[in-house]
């Protein structure tokens, strides 16, 4: 249990904390609520950076840390996506359905892929490419647009735009892992000797 790894679970254990604040602040509408939702997410996302780091610097990268990085990431977007989807007006606005829709099927459809990949070839080969790194950072955006209600400020017109953005790269990563996971299944062995068979 790495200096790193401690900072990744207490990323995790915030997100609850999270959740609850946005629930809170949708229901009272008070500013105390609104300013620990900011604060706890921004706390949470900025800690993605210091766990790397500290990973990187002191030699601290270990097998545990690569699950539970991702997981800490998908864990903060998935929740906060999901429960900005809900109407929370009059005090939030809310992310559409199509957004939230394709960021859940992609990611349904990745845990379906890795499993399959993992219980045929053994070990699953993750590259991140540049879709995914663009999506991941478009539904930040997307988050935090709605959570400083810069919506309401900037207009609607707008962060649809991002929004919009967001699916497309996220659609787009989705296609090429799926690629990437048809790739890893032909090369193996077994894959091509059931091939062989069924032929």
């Amino acid at each position: 249990m790495t200096a790193a790894n401690k900072i990744t679970i207490l990323r995790i254990l915030l997100i609850p904390f999270f959740v609850v604040e946005l629930i809170y602040y949708v229901r009272t509408g008070s500013a105390v609520h609104r300013l620990m939702t900011i604060v706890t997410f921004a706390v949470t996302a900025a800690l993605d950076g210091v766990d790397g780091f500290i990973a990187r610097r002191y030699n601290q990268i270990s097998e545990l840390g690569k699950v539970l990085d991702p997981l800490a990431d998908k864990l903060l977007l998935v929740s906060a996506i999901v429960a900005l989807s809900f109407n929370n007006g009059p005090y939030l606005g809310e992310i559409p359905l199509w957004l939230t829709g394709t960021i859940i099927g992609r990611d349904l459809l990745l845990l379906v892929g890795v499993s399959v990949i993992h219980f045929t070839v053994g070990k699953v080969n993750v590259r991140p490419r540049l879709p995914g790194k663009c999506a991941t950072v478009l539904q930040m955006a997307a988050v935090v647009w709605i959570l400083m209600g810069w919506d309401i400020s900037f207009g609607r017109r707008y962060f649809l735009y991002c929004a919009l953005a967001a699916a497309v790269c996220t659609g787009l990563s989705g296609l090429l892992y799926v690629f990437d996971g048809v790739k890893q299944l032909g090369a193996h062995p077994a894959s091509s000797a059931s091939a062989n068979t069924v032929n």
